[in-house]
């Protein structure tokens, strides 16, 4: 079992910053895929950013150049956003893919329980 928890939303003003935090507890010893969906009232859950276990990265459009993920190995991810927008303002769910759990591996993904993030003056 991998339980992932988020931490660091809240309110912000247009231009301010924000770090999201995922913490990563279980027995996963590889997560292939680590990063951040999000999802505003009344819209789809959308990909935000990933990081891969190899290194790379992926953004959404809507995002590139104001947002950085970064990740802990298998243990946590992060998501340092900048210049936020009111357009920003959703629930951040963490995510994994890609488990190892001793020899077994699943596809099944994870996600966390989501932190609100509320970009208004």
């Amino acid at each position: 079992q991998v339980r992932l928890v988020e931490s660091g939303g809240g309110l912000v003003q247009p231009g301010g910053s924000l770090r999201l935090s995922c913490v990563v507890s279980g027995s996963a010893s590889v997560i292939n895929n680590l990063g951040w969906y999000r999802q505003a009232p009344g819209k789809e859950r959308e990909l935000v950013a990933m990081a891969s276990r190899g290194g790379g990265t992926f953004y959404a459009d809507s995002v590139k150049g104001r947002f950085t993920v970064a990740r802990d190995n298998a243990k946590a991810v992060f998501l340092q956003m900048n210049t936020l927008k009111f357009e920003d303002t959703a629930v951040y769910y963490c995510h994994a893919n890609g488990l190892t759990i001793g020899s077994v591996f699943s596809a099944q993904p994870t996600w966390g329980q989501g932190t609100q993030v509320t970009v208004s003056s």
